[in-house]
C-alpha cells in the first residue's frame, strides 16, 4: 500500500474539486453533511480513508449514521420533506428504484469533476456513483473445521458437513447458490431464474437445507456465528471477515466459489437534502482515484473507479472480490433482474420462511 500522505496527484484532484464547489469557512452552521453508512466494519473503514480526511481537508463536519439499508428510510424522509440525510451508501438492489420515483437526486456527473466511464457499473446509475465492489461468499472457521467448503454445493451438503449454515433473510443470492448447487452454470443461473420453473427449482433446493438454517439480518452477525460455534459455515460479506482476522484474531476463511460480486455500495443523494453542494463535494472526493483506493488499507472492498486499482497495495489483494483469481466462477449480481423481480421473489421468500 502507497503511503497515507496526499501525493501531487491527489492534491491536483483536490483542488479541481475546490474550483468545481465554492468552499465555506470552517466552522459555519451550513458546513456539515450527515452521512449515513451501513456501521461495523465498512463504516469504520470509510470514516478513516475518507470521512476524517474529507472534514480535515474541506472544513465540512461530517456526522455519521447508520442504518441496515432499508430504503424505506429514504422514501419517508423524502416524502415528509425531513431529509436529514445529505449521502448515503445505497444499496446497488433498490437505487434505480428509488430514482424511478424521484427519491434521489439525479447525478450530475460534470458538477462532480469525475469521468463516469471509469466506474465499473457507472453507466447504470443516473442516482449513483458506484463506491466499492464488495461480495457475499461462504466463510467458516478453519480452527473448527480445517478441511472446510470447496464449492457452493457444499454449503448444501449436510452429510459431509453437518451443522447448521447461517444464510442472510433474504432471496437474493440464496436464489442464485440454490440453482447453481443444484448443477445451474453460473452464467445461466439468471436465464434459470427468470422462469417460473426456474425460481421452483431454487425454491425446491432451499427446502433440502431450510431446517438446518439460521438466517441472519445484519452484517456483524455472520462473523459472531462463527465464534460461537453457532454454524459450521456462513453467507458473510468478505470484508467482515477480513475484519474479524485482523482485529479480533479469528481464524476464519473464504470459500471463493459462486461468490456474489458487484457494485454493492452507490453514493446517493436523497431528493431535497439541506446541503447539496456538500454532498456532492464529498462524492467527488470519496470517489476519486487514489482517495478511493485508500479505503482497501482499512478493508478489503475493491474500489469501483478502475483508476484508483494502482493505489491498492499487492497485500490486500487475495482479499478483493474483484481479485482475478476470485473471479473465475463468481456470479455478477443482475441488478436489473432485481429491480424487476425483487418484489415478487421477496414476498414468497417471506411466505416460504412462514411455511
Amino acid at each position: 500500500m502507497r503511503s497515507s500522505a496526499l501525493s501531487k496527484k491527489t492534491l491536483v484532484i483536490i483542488g479541481l474539486v475546490a474550483s468545481t464547489f465554492v468552499l465555506t469557512k470552517p466552522g459555519a452552521a451550513a458546513d456539515q453533511i450527515t452521512i449515513t453508512s451501513w456501521g461495523g466494519a465498512l463504516q469504520r473503514a470509510e470514516s478513516q480513508a475518507w470521512f476524517e480526511p474529507f472534514s480535515k481537508t474541506t472544513g465540512v463536519a461530517v456526522n455519521e449514521d447508520e442504518y441496515s439499508g432499508d430504503a424505506a428510510k429514504i422514501q419517508a424522509m423524502v416524502e415528509t420533506k425531513s431529509v436529514t440525510w445529505d449521502v448515503v451508501d445505497g444499496y446497488s438492489t433498490w437505487v434505480n428504484r428509488l430514482c424511478d420515483q424521484g427519491l434521489l437526486e439525479r447525478i450530475d456527473w460534470n458538477k462532480l469533476g469525475l469521468n463516469r466511464s471509469k466506474f465499473i457499473d457507472g453507466d447504470m446509475y443516473e442516482c449513483g456513483v458506484p463506491s466499492v465492489i464488495s461480495s457475499s461468499v461462504v466463510a467458516y472457521d478453519k480452527d473448527k473445521l480445517p478441511d472446510g467448503p470447496k464449492t457452493i454445493a457444499d454449503l448444501f451438503d449436510t452429510k459431509k458437513f453437518p451443522g447448521k449454515r447461517g444464510l442472510e433473510k433474504t432471496a437474493a443470492g440464496n436464489l442464485e447458490w440454490a440453482l447453481v448447487a443444484d448443477g445451474v452454470p453460473v452464467q445461466d443461473v439468471y436465464k434459470v431464474l427468470n422462469t417460473p420453473e426456474g425460481v421452483d427449482r431454487a425454491f425446491k433446493k432451499l427446502d433440502t437445507i431450510k431446517k438446518d438454517v439460521i438466517w441472519w439480518e445484519a452484517g456483524a452477525q455472520p462473523p459472531q456465528l462463527l465464534a460461537d460455534g453457532q454454524v459450521v459455515m456462513t453467507a458473510a460479506y468478505n470484508g467482515r471477515i477480513y475484519d474479524a482476522n485482523k482485529n479480533s484474531g479469528k481464524n476464519f476463511a473464504i470459500m471463493w466459489d459462486a461468490q456474489l460480486p458487484g457494485v454493492g455500495n452507490v453514493w446517493v443523494i436523497p431528493a431535497g437534502g439541506p446541503h447539496l453542494d456538500d454532498a456532492y463535494k464529498f462524492i467527488a472526493y470519496a470517489a476519486s482515484p487514489e482517495v478511493q483506493g485508500t479505503l482497501t488499507k482499512y478493508i478489503p472492498y475493491g474500489p469501483a473507479n478502475k483508476d484508483a486499482m494502482e493505489f491498492v497495495g499487492g497485500e490486500v489483494l487475495p482479499w478483493l472480490a474483484n481479485a482475478p483469481e476470485h473471479m473465475t466462477n463468481a456470479i455478477k449480481t443482475d441488478t436489473a433482474f432485481w429491480n424487476e423481480k425483487g418484489d415478487d421473489l421477496n414476498q414468497r421468500f417471506t411466505a416460504w420462511l412462514a411455511q
